[in-house]
């Protein structure tokens, strides 16, 4: 509906998003709140027209994202007399509201950010979905509350807000992702997951309406694995029957992986119609795992494409991803994944189910494995054996921190005593990822004197944290840090909805969550067998070789996709030039020359210099696109 003509600056911050939404641009303009809406048609193609409102149009809402359980929901709201006009899932929102207010959240099965306007109380909602696939920003500036789905649409109405926060970017060097309602724009706000934001005359209010969280001690056991094996099946088929409601086709990922294995066989099972499931392969063999997507792929008889990556595809991509990703990476791997959801949408689907979220719910991690073996060896710091048990862990890096065993006691040892520390799993691989502030220059090294990345995190924390399960404890974390922060944001909606394809993650459906949170640590992590549980479910539906792989997360090509014939790739060599440094103020040249050199000439085989090189390369880009002009981050 439009209801005169739009202002320029919600002009402006709708065209942004453009590609997140390329069926249409709509708006409804009445002050003094203002929502514009840029379509990506999926459910309800006819009428499903955004701002949608309630029968009186007294409350008005836009979506972004998808309500799976909308059909159980409209039945319920029918009954109580509500009336619909569309068939759309978006129009549950607002007759949910009615009914039962700004706890209508709690009864959303979905993946959505929500922007509601309530006429006659004046009231303003911001939503968004428990475990944050769908992203929300907002700031406060000049008088007004602005809220966009990406940073950028913001930044098109107020330039101004274009401020780096070094607290944020300290955050992304030491977690991969920001924490919170922080973000790498000093004045701009991220709606946490599981959260509401309720703005009205008597101020704001900020609500937690959902969390992780888990049992005090050891949690549930007195089930066999095979009953909780049928319960999580029947939850995960259920999951995904809800995420295949569509008007138009969806296909799956299939990485080579168990997870994804796992998603693409339900969804075969759930549907009629022959699947069509997409794959990343490389040209470097430690990163290809072409062999296990054609096995998968043959065992499910589904129509398969691959996207064939290279170094030069990564290098050259990554300036674009920056632009999507609105924040440093410290990975290239959602590289590839963009090239991979430009083939999806290429092909003529816009939505796709993904295996994202499994290894946090199950404990799939090697850092899980890493927790548990450095509580067992600090039970006997002398023992000489029982650091032996880091060789099994990393067995697909090409130079593992575990293949020597003199350099795995070092490396693992670090802390080691500190089992109190409520990150005690995460701080090697913390310690590793800060190998990055070496490159700070003393400017921005002063200007994080007085601030830790780690009691900030640390302020996060639920009150009942210290009486979980030490596994438990570990799966929080990794979920507010590495999943909420990166694998959900840059290495998921980001990278699919910058070719207008949806992800969908039945993995992350709240009830799979709650109902294996409830569980013992046995149920997940068995010695150091992971997803224990989710294996057994699977059984008869993957093939025994996926089945019964060792966890090998996704990876691509880093610091080699920069540079070709010995030389960094144009761009690259301008962005680190010394007198780049030097103007846009983060990093100490010399530093960074050092590392270079040890980039171009193949020397930089660890995870530390890795992480640091494309940190460092993707914080210089992201200031180019969104700052341009002399440093802002001070």
């Amino acid at each position: 509906m439009r209801d005169g003509a739009a202002p320029p600056d919600l002009e402006k911050m709708i065209a942004t998003l453009r590609h997140r939404g390329p069926d249409g641009l709509n708006h409804l303009y009445r002050t003094p709140c203002m929502l514009a809406h840029a379509r990506l048609s999926i459910i309800d193609l006819e009428t499903g027209t955004q701002p949608i409102a309630n029968e009186d149009q007294t409350i008005w809402t836009v979506l972004n994202g998808e309500i799976f359980n909308f059909i159980e929901l409209r039945a319920e709201l029918e009954a109580l007399g509500h009336r619909f006009r569309t068939r759309s899932d978006t129009e549950v929102i607002v007759h949910a509201y009615e009914e039962y207010g700004v706890r209508f959240v709690e009864r959303l099965n979905g993946q959505f950010a929500i922007a509601l306007w309530d006429i006659p109380r004046q009231r303003l909602v911001l939503a968004r979905d428990r475990v944050g696939i769908r992203p929300l920003f907002y700031t406060r500036t000049r008088g007004l509350l602005l809220f966009a789905s990406e940073i950028k649409a913001i930044l098109a109405a107020a330039p101004e807000a274009a401020v780096m926060d070094e607290r944020g970017i300290a955050q992304i060097f030491t977690f991969w992702g920001t924490v919170g309602q922080r973000t790498a724009f000093k004045n701009i706000q991220s709606l946490p997951p599981g959260h509401l934001l309720v703005v009205e005359e008597g101020g704001d209010r900020l609500e937690r309406y959902w969390d992780w969280t888990f049992p005090a001690g050891a949690g549930r056991s007195d089930l066999s694995l095979d009953a909780a094996a049928e319960e999580l099946r029947a939850l995960l088929t259920d999951a995904v029957r809800l995420q295949l409601r569509s008007d138009v086709p969806v296909g799956a990922y299939l990485s080579g992986g168990l997870d994804s294995a796992g998603i693409a066989a339900l969804t075969a099972q759930a549907t009629t119609k022959r699947l069509r499931t997409f794959s990343i392969t490389f040209d470097d063999p430690e990163f290809d795992e072409s062999e296990y997507q054609r096995q998968m792929a043959a065992h499910l008889d589904v129509e398969q494409t691959s996207v064939r990556c290279s170094y030069r595809d990564i290098g050259d991509a990554f300036p674009e991803l920056i632009w999507h990703t609105e924040t440093p990476v410290l990975r290239t791997a959602p590289v590839p994944l963009m090239l991979l959801s430009r083939q999806v949408r290429d092909s003529g689907y816009k939505v796709v189910l993904t295996g994202e979220g499994a290894d946090e719910v199950f404990g799939g991690y090697d850092l899980f494995k890493e927790g548990k073996i450095r509580r067992f060896w600090a039970r006997q710091p002398r023992s000489r054996w029982r650091p032996l048990l880091f060789s099994r862990l990393y067995p697909y890096l090409a130079h593992s921190p575990a293949a020597n065993r003199h350099f795995a006691q070092s490396f693992f040892g670090k802390r080691l005593e500190e089992l109190e520390n409520p990150f005690y799993a995460h701080l090697t691989r913390w310690a590793t990822t800060r190998g990055i502030f070496r490159l700070l220059s003393p400017e921005f090294r002063a200007a994080l004197e007085g601030s830790s990345a780690e009691e900030e995190l640390a302020a996060e924390l639920p009150a009942s944290f210290d009486q979980w399960a030490p596994l438990a404890r570990d799966q929080y974390v990794e979920v507010k840090t590495l999943l909420q922060g990166y694998l959900l944001s840059s290495q998921g909606d980001r990278v699919s909805m910058a070719n207008s394809v949806e992800g969908r993650v039945p993995y992350l459906d709240h009830r799979v969550i709650e109902r294996v949170n409830a569980l013992s640590a046995r149920y997940k992590l068995r010695g150091l067998r992971e997803k224990v549980l989710l294996r057994k479910a699977l059984e008869g539906l993957v093939p025994q070789g996926i089945l019964g792989r060792v966890k090998q997360p996704y990876r691509a090509p880093d610091c080699r996709s920069f540079f070709e014939g010995g030389a960094p790739l144009p761009y690259v060599a301008e962005l680190v030039s010394a007198s780049n440094l030097r103007r846009t103020g983060y990093f100490d040249p010399g530093a960074v020359e050092h590392l270079v050199e040890k980039c171009r000439t193949g020397r930089a085989l660890g995870a530390a210099d890795n992480m640091a090189f494309v940190g460092m390369l993707s914080t210089l880009v992201l200031h180019q696109h969104f700052l341009g002009g002399p440093p802002a981050w001070h």
